[in-house]
């Protein structure tokens, strides 16, 4: 079944079988994911591969970060007036591209280069999203969404695992040439089963808004990346930090008078969006203490008197099922956001990663105890963040679709990547010291947890302010709601 034709007045588009899209699309997901946790065993390496030094090589990171932070909205408005599957394809060739020129490098600059162009196909899971609301039937929009949402915490949690085995056991260039192999595999699937949908806004893009948001969101995530090594309160720490806000505030002064904004900021002040975009934002600090903590915590010295002394290959395996649970978790939180709403599902899915933290903060001597709590705080991520996509789409035009959920994901990413910085801050000031080492604290990890559990909770009261119902009022004139977006607008107001 296709989507719902356009406000623009476009004729519905021949059925089309949907039986591999959801698949496929997933398989898309985790692939994008998998490439950004592939490159983590290899960090404390990089400096010996690359003939370089620690503060160089942190920019393989950082790239990938910055990348993948301006490429998000802007794929996500040329899916929208150009195609979401051409934009998909796109993407994921960037992946490929990036993924061989990182596996043909033994220096530092063609390294930079080729994580920057795999960061630049962090879209593919909100432009997937946004093609599974145009090609699906509704009855099983919710549980592919969900599912799609989750498939970044799955990548995410089975990278690990995969990157240390192979790390272990084969040349580092192995890692990227998996990664290049997975993403033809995936460009092949999406050639032969993703239809490309008719619903598009058409338009032209707005280049400055674009050039705005750029300069924005560089300047304040390299200010956040790098402040902890360039002190907080350096020259460049500060400089950025102030363009970031000038350059945000001048796009957002532009993209209210243009005519054709990048991000209509009408459509993303409605309560239900906005709400929806904190929410996530606060998730996304409250998720990341995760990965932060108990990799750590498995890897430290037993003569810390609270490390568990793990491998790299250990804590990767202990951190995999969490993927898995996320994964498990998508098709209940599609049935409770069925049933009670998407707003119940996201303040469900933040209570129990607010739970999962609060255990992690007493029980962490042991692996089983660590598992525990992996696998709490993955079923919290897998509800909530299957809620997230149908709170904003029942509250969006299909044709901004693609550019909501973009919009979305990136509210995520830079809540994740305050929480790192964060973090970092209070590991680097509640130390201890082992054998002319200083290592971070039992008290500091703890510190971190309950500060994750906090923000679980600060989205849980957001989330709760979410509105349950919309009036014509809230909504454009020019928005007409597509079947998927009442049905889901109905689940809603159910809560």
């Amino acid at each position: 079944m296709s989507a719902t034709p356009t406000d623009l007045g476009e004729a519905p588009p021949a059925p089309v079988r949907t039986g591999a899209v959801v698949p496929v699309l997933a398989s898309a997901g985790i692939t994008v994911a998998l490439m950004q946790t592939l490159v983590i065993p290899l960090v404390p390496e990089l400096p010996r591969l690359l003939h370089a030094s620690a503060a160089g090589t942190a920019w393989a990171i950082t790239a990938t970060l910055l990348a993948a932070a301006v490429a998000t909205p802007i794929m996500g408005r040329l899916g929208d007036m150009y195609g979401k599957r051409r934009m998909l394809l796109i993407s994921i060739g960037m992946l490929i591209a990036g993924s061989v020129v990182a596996a043909l490098s033994d220096s530092l600059t063609p390294m930079i280069a080729g994580r920057a162009l795999q960061g630049l196909a962090a879209g593919v899971i909100p432009l997937g999203i946004s093609i599974m609301r145009d090609e699906l039937p509704t009855e099983k929009l919710g549980t592919a969404t969900a599912q799609m949402s989750a498939s970044l915490g799955v990548g995410g949690a089975l990278g690990l695992p995969t990157a240390a085995l192979l790390a272990e056991n084969f040349n580092w260039h192995t890692l990227f040439w998996l990664s290049a192999g997975l993403g033809v595999i995936v460009f092949g699937l999406v050639l032969r089963f993703v239809p490309e949908s008719a619903v598009r806004s058409g338009g032209r893009f707005d280049l400055l808004g674009g050039l705005g948001l750029s300069i924005g969101l560089i300047s304040l995530l390299l200010a956040i990346s790098q402040g902890a090594s360039w002190g907080w309160t350096g020259a460049r720490t500060l400089g950025l930090f102030a363009l970031a806000v000038v350059a945000l505030l001048a796009w957002g002064w532009w993209e209210r008078r243009t005519t054709e904004p990048l991000v209509d900021l009408r459509t993303t002040a409605r309560p239900q969006v906005l709400l929806t975009n904190l929410a996530s934002m606060v998730f996304g600090f409250a998720m990341f203490a995760m990965s932060l903590v108990l990799p750590q915590l498995l890897q430290m010295p037993k003569a810390t008197g609270f490390g568990l002394g793990q491998s790299m290959l250990a804590s990767g395996l202990v951190m995999g099922p969490s993927g898995l649970i996320m994964l498990v978790a998508a098709p209940f939180s599609a049935k409770i956001s069925k049933t009670r709403g998407p707003k119940v599902t996201l303040m469900l899915g933040a209570l129990v990663v607010a739970a999962g933290y609060g255990v992690g903060a007493v029980l962490m001597s042991s692996v089983w105890q660590l598992v525990l709590v992996s696998l709490l705080i993955g079923a919290g991520i897998g509800l909530a963040y299957g809620a997230m996509p149908a709170l904003i789409m029942s509250a969006v035009p299909v044709s901004e679709t693609a550019a909501a959920n973009s919009f979305n994901t990136l509210m995520r990413s830079i809540g994740t990547s305050v929480s790192s910085a964060v973090a970092g801050v209070i590991l680097a000031n509640l130390t201890i010291s082992l054998g002319g080492y200083t290592l971070p604290s039992q008290s500091g990890f703890r510190v971190v947890l309950l500060i994750g559990a906090g923000a679980a909770l600060t989205a849980l009261a957001i989330a709760s302010l979410i509105p349950t119902r919309r009036t014509e009022q809230q909504l454009d004139s020019t928005y007409t709601p597509t079947a998927e977006a009442v049905t889901l607008s109905g689940s809603a107001n159910q809560a």
